[in-house]
């Protein structure tokens, strides 16, 4: 069986809420196995058994039943996600003087080398980026709601996403490998 993890948004914030088990129950309703949650309930591990690869849209659609309200979600495989915890896309100089979280954001496709430059564009020296396939990295000089970075034009530019620590992302990538 193939082992994934799905990426939520917007769960347990601004009102919309949901427990483990309706995460879990939406999950095996589109026939998924060994269904289980990681720390934030927006972070679902599952086994799939069937082909083609899971359907983030189907997936949507059962959360949506589920909980009353929409949660974009973020597809990844065991393997796509041990090589997204394995980049390491800033040297280790500037993460040991960063104060902030290396941040990793699940982009829904890989964008565009044109929105992607454009996006880089954006870094600033203190709050560094990097993009590699359907990722986008950020080390921030502190907390992530302190940065002057600018998220929303960087959103707009990279289309939706949902972010997690890098640390988060390699306790995930450890539980399904």
């Amino acid at each position: 069986m193939a082992r994934f993890a799905a990426f939520l948004r917007g769960i347990n914030v601004g009102g919309h809420s949901a427990r483990k088990a309706q995460l879990i129950r939406a999950f095996e309703e589109c026939g998924f196995d060994n269904v289980s949650t990681f720390r934030a309930s927006g972070n679902v591990l599952f086994e799939a058994s069937r082909s083609p690869k899971p359907d983030a849209a189907k997936i949507e659609a059962a959360l949506e039943s589920e909980l009353g309200y929409e949660a974009p979600v973020f597809l990844r495989s065991a393997t796509q996600l041990a090589g997204v915890a394995a980049t390491d896309p800033f040297s280790a100089k500037q993460v040991k003087a960063s104060k902030g979280k290396l941040q990793i954001a699940f982009l829904p496709a890989k964008p565009a080398k044109a929105k992607a430059v454009e996006a880089l564009g954006l870094a600033l020296e203190s709050d560094p980026l990097a993009i590699e396939a359907t990722e986008l990295y950020w080390l921030p000089s502190a907390g992530t709601q302190e940065t002057e970075l600018d998220l929303r034009t960087l959103e707009k530019l990279l289309g939706p996403w949902t972010m997690r620590t890098k640390g988060t992302v390699e306790q995930i990538a450890a539980k399904l490998s």
